[in-house]
């Protein structure tokens, strides 16, 4: 029974402001805890995981398209995380000090979807614009995750003993 594309439109909406509002929580938990380079490669690690979706013909996208939004998401879509992540120590552990540009960020990648989405339906499928959008959002992950995990080292070095955590 096929779905029709409205309500899959809508579906996908109230998932993404889903998936948007439960990043921005998680978030805002995690600034209470101390980092660790665990904690900052394992996120694009499992979103990687994500690129299965790829084995369904109908989330095939050109090449080209993939690569202009993994590059669109490492280097505009990571600047504003990158320049507002900053760290702490506190009590003898690191911390990522809060930062109010996360959320724009994820509202911010969550209008674009929506507003371009008129003008992709013309050539993609919703299904397609959702593959587009991860490239996208998996390109500024991990530009993002990347720059925190130099600067950590960079900063910290092997020297924490919070490593192990």
């Amino acid at each position: 029974m096929p779905i029709s594309s409205s309500f899959l439109q809508i579906a996908a909406t109230i998932g993404m402001i889903f998936i948007a509002l439960s990043a921005i929580f998680i978030r805002m938990k995690a600034a209470n805890r101390p980092i660790t380079k665990r904690k900052i490669i394992i996120p694009p690690l499992g979103m990687s995981t994500g690129f299965m979706m790829f084995v369904v013909p109908q989330t095939h996208i050109p090449f080209l398209w993939a690569i202009v939004a993994f590059l669109v998401g490492w280097f505009l879509f990571a600047y504003p995380l990158i320049k507002s992540t900053k760290f702490e120590k506190r009590d003898g552990q690191i911390y990522v000090s809060s930062s109010k540009s996360f959320m724009f960020i994820l509202l911010g990648l969550l209008t674009v979807r929506l507003l371009l989405h008129e003008f992709i339906q013309n050539y993609i499928t919703v299904v397609q614009t959702g593959a587009l959008f991860f490239v996208l959002a998996f390109g500024m992950l991990l530009h993002w995750r990347l720059y925190m995990l130099r600067h950590y080292n960079e900063t910290f070095g092997d020297k924490e003993s919070t490593m192990s955590s």
